[in-house]
């Protein structure tokens, strides 16, 4: 599960919107499809509920946090930005918030 987890802001179609204030019809799918494999692997299909609360969904969205913004820095703007200087164009926790409440949607 932490690797599922994560690549929804692995992915970093997030940040790529979060920085170049704008979404793509590709970004969007992305990310809903991402959304989608996290809940069907974190889902408990016998007994119902959740494997992962919403602590330790929102750990491990932080853990990925880092490894999204490389890549995000890779395919925002072109590249034109190193991973540093787009962190500072995107509110850490507004973005980790968001994909938290995504995933619990």
């Amino acid at each position: 599960m932490n690797w599922e987890a994560q690549s929804v802001l692995r992915r970093g179609s997030s940040l790529k919107q979060k920085a170049e204030k704008r979404s793509t019809r590709s970004w969007d799918v992305s990310i809903e499809n991402t959304v989608s494999e996290i809940n069907k692997i974190n889902k408990r299909r016998k007994s119902g509920g959740f494997y992962l609360n919403q602590a330790e969904l929102m750990d491990i969205l932080q853990q990925g946090y880092q490894v999204a913004l490389k890549r995000a820095a890779l395919e925002a703007f072109e590249g034109r930005y190193e991973a540093q200087e787009l962190a500072a164009m995107v509110d850490q926790q507004e973005t980790l918030a968001e994909a938290l409440e995504l995933i619990q949607q």
